[in-house]
């Protein structure tokens, strides 16, 4: 696969990458860089977690970069996940594996990494104290976003290791390219700066955007600062605002038939948000929306662009489309449902989890 090929694999799930030209030099002189993703355990997966993080997880795999999965136990720990339990952190952590298994993450071509055996080294802790002598208190602070926490926001001194940890992970796992969400961008900005001050191999930060939830946002989320909207997002403490890798048809549909999704209008509706994140993997792909025969029949679209042309024009009404993406993403989910339901040990970790009370 030549190196164009491979940016634009890339390109195609990423908001922001810095830079697109370090991009391309990486993938010109490393053919197998490597990529991570952490993860805080906290609480039973929705489709941001499940199946576009898993899908961005498999289109890098795809074209031959390799990946750590970072299970951050003690981060959820500090962020005070699960009421602050680490027993039950670690017990979401196993789960977790479990969802990437179910949505077809191929356990054999990726690492899995826990933070409790990346921190048993005392090296960790060495490149810890260099990395926090490079970084500000008021920087520290700033950057305290990425725990889902505003800034001005009461924290305990632990909570101030959460940054500095985040930048010291890169350097001791040897990343080539950070591939997390915009609302880490503060972290990977930190780990680029300091890499360079330091002399080290300065990481590719590949930022990809939220998922909205089912509340919708304002149309202008685009042009806002990305903390302003992270509000915005599907979060698993909001759940009127989720929908999870559990949810049967009947739950998906009802909270899919839910959601804002006002007519003519894509920006800042969630329906449009899934269709072009999670559900059409091919931009050229032909759709076809089910109508009744009396509102016309079916209508087909040859890409993703011609079905929002479709939309904006109000050629197709918002139940019509509401009732195509819950049948899109029923498909999508149902299989880690299904493993879930029927591998015992699977099913006993999900009620062990789904059992726990889940904090923020």
């Amino acid at each position: 696969m030549d190196i164009e090929t491979k940016i634009d694999v890339i390109k195609s799930f990423a908001a922001e990458i810095l830079t697109e030209q370090e991009l391309r030099e990486l993938l010109q002189s490393n053919e197998h860089p490597l990529a991570y993703d952490g993860f805080e355990p906290s609480g039973l997966a929705h489709i941001p977690f499940g199946l576009y993080r898993a899908k961005n997880i498999k289109k890098l795999l795809g074209i031959g970069v390799k990946f750590n999965i970072y299970i951050a136990d003690y981060f959820a720990y500090v962020n005070k996940k699960m009421g602050g339990d680490i027993d039950r952190i670690r017990d979401v952590g196993n789960y977790f594996i479990e969802v990437w298994k179910a949505a077809g993450v191929d356990e054999s071509k990726v690492n899995i990494i826990w933070a409790k055996d990346l921190m048993k080294d005392f090296s960790y802790w060495e490149t810890f104290m260099k990395v926090g002598k490079m970084m500000s208190l008021d920087r520290v602070k700033r950057a305290i976003t990425i725990m889902g926490r505003k800034e001005g926001d009461s924290l305990e001194a632990a909570q101030l290791f959460y940054p500095p940890m985040q930048v010291t992970d890169v350097i001791m796992m040897g990343i080539d390219i950070c591939q997390l969400g915009m609302d880490q961008r503060k972290a990977n900005v930190l780990a680029r700066e300091v890499t360079k001050r330091m002399g080290l191999k300065v990481p590719v930060a590949v930022h990809h955007p939220y998922i909205l939830g089912l509340q919708g946002a304002p149309e202008d989320l685009k042009s806002m600062d990305p903390d302003k909207g992270f509000e915005y997002k599907m979060s698993k403490s909001n759940p009127k605002s989720t929908i999870l890798v559990h949810d049967s048809e009947d739950e998906i549909r009802k909270k899919i038939n839910s959601a804002y999704c006002p007519e003519r209008v894509v920006n800042g509706n969630p329906i449009f948000d899934f269709l072009e994140k999670i559900i059409i993997d091919d931009p050229k792909a032909q759709i076809t929306i089910d109508r009744p025969e009396k509102f016309g029949g079916a209508i087909e679209a040859s890409s993703y662009r011609e079905l929002v042309s479709l939309y904006t024009e109000g050629k197709i009404h918002p139940v019509d489309m509401k009732a195509y993406v819950a049948k899109e993403l029923e498909l999508r989910i149902r299989p880690i449902r299904e493993h879930f339901e029927k591998d015992k040990s699977a099913r006993e970790l999900y009620e062990k989890v789904r059992s726990y009370q889940i904090t923020r």
